[in-house]
């Protein structure tokens, strides 16, 4: 009887291990809406054919384009007993407390694309832009023009991603302290980053007769909004044009503008974290530890600029997001 009720013991052992597996490792990913932008679409896309049950993963997605909702999805994420949470955070702000909560309930905590202002025992770790780098470089190729007067339209991101804080910061760095750097007018495409905001904010300037030879739009969708402004009044940019062109994100669209001079300069910002993160959370699972992050818990994603006089077609193919 005792070796029929080991056997039986063992057998139930064997079949939890084996249901453990096919139900895979529980996440949950809050992540912003696809509709926002082409690099947005590329990450959701990865995060999507990287969590799946194939690879392992029981995975739950909620798209939350505000704080609040990303909040509210995080601590029902923790209600439902995920063994992680991965997000990208529409504000840097706030998510000390739900962090807190997420870390006392044992779930690993990864962010991803955009970083949060909260200690860094918060969470396992960040795989990240640099979205400071990224506005230092484009100011920098911007310096490098060495143009008399810096008269530049400001349209910003989302206020208060990580994205809007790095790419502003840089630019509102110059412009203080710098008399010829002038932002003449600023204003948002919104949580959506929305190209019709941004082509009203350019209109309203043509419209006053402000005086700017600098689009600053901090994506591509708004930069094209914006230069939709500048065409309904014939007003020339790109390379030997009026108005510099500036956006970030190397859609393949939109590197094909600067490929044809129709645009100036776009700063990369890679969309692709969720394999990187696929092997941490194997690598933890397997009893191991991460290694290679640095005092913020980061891994920084290497990313450079692309101007339109020295850019070729093997860029695009290398760096272009979407077709």
């Amino acid at each position: 009887m005792k070796k029929i009720l080991a056997l039986v013991l063992a057998l139930v052992m064997v079949l939890c291990s084996a249901a453990a597996l096919a139900d895979g490792i529980k996440v949950g990913i809050i992540n912003l809406d696809p509709a926002e932008s082409g690099y947005r679409e590329a990450n959701v896309k990865d995060m999507v054919e990287t969590f799946t049950a194939e690879n392992g993963y029981d995975a739950s997605f909620v798209t939350a384009p505000t704080a609040d909702k990303q909040l509210d999805a995080a601590r029902g994420f923790i209600a439902d007993g995920v063994q992680y949470i991965l997000v990208s955070a529409a504000d840097a702000d706030g998510w000390d407390e739900v962090l807190q909560e997420a870390k006392d309930a044992g779930i690993g905590v990864f962010l991803f694309d955009r970083m949060v202002n909260a200690d860094p025992s918060l969470y396992t770790a960040a795989v990240v832009s640099d979205m400071a780098v990224e506005g230092e470089t484009a100011v920098a190729w911007l310096e490098s023009l060495g143009l008399e007067e810096y008269k530049i339209l400001h349209i910003k991101g989302q206020l208060g991603s990580a994205a809007q804080l790095g790419r502003s910061g840089a630019l509102e760095a110059k412009c203080e302290a710098e008399a010829n750097w002038t932002i003449v007018r600023e204003g948002t495409g919104g949580d959506s980053w929305d190209p019709e905001e941004a082509r009203k904010i350019a209109q309203a300037a043509i419209d006053a007769g402000e005086d700017f030879n600098v689009i600053y739009a901090e994506n591509d969708g708004m930069a094209n909004g914006a230069v939709e402004a500048l065409d309904a009044k014939g007003i020339t940019h790109g390379v030997d044009g009026d108005v510099i062109v500036m956006g970030f994100d190397c859609n393949k669209w939109a590197l094909r503008k600067l490929l044809a001079g129709e645009w100036n300069y776009d700063g990369q910002c890679s969309p692709f974290q969720a394999a990187v993160i696929d092997q941490m959370i194997k690598l933890l699972e397997e009893g191991g530890q991460i290694e290679g992050l640095n005092e913020l818990n980061q891994i920084i994603s290497v990313e450079k600029g692309f101007d339109a006089t020295t850019i070729t077609e093997d860029d695009i193919t290398a760096y272009g997001l979407g077709e």
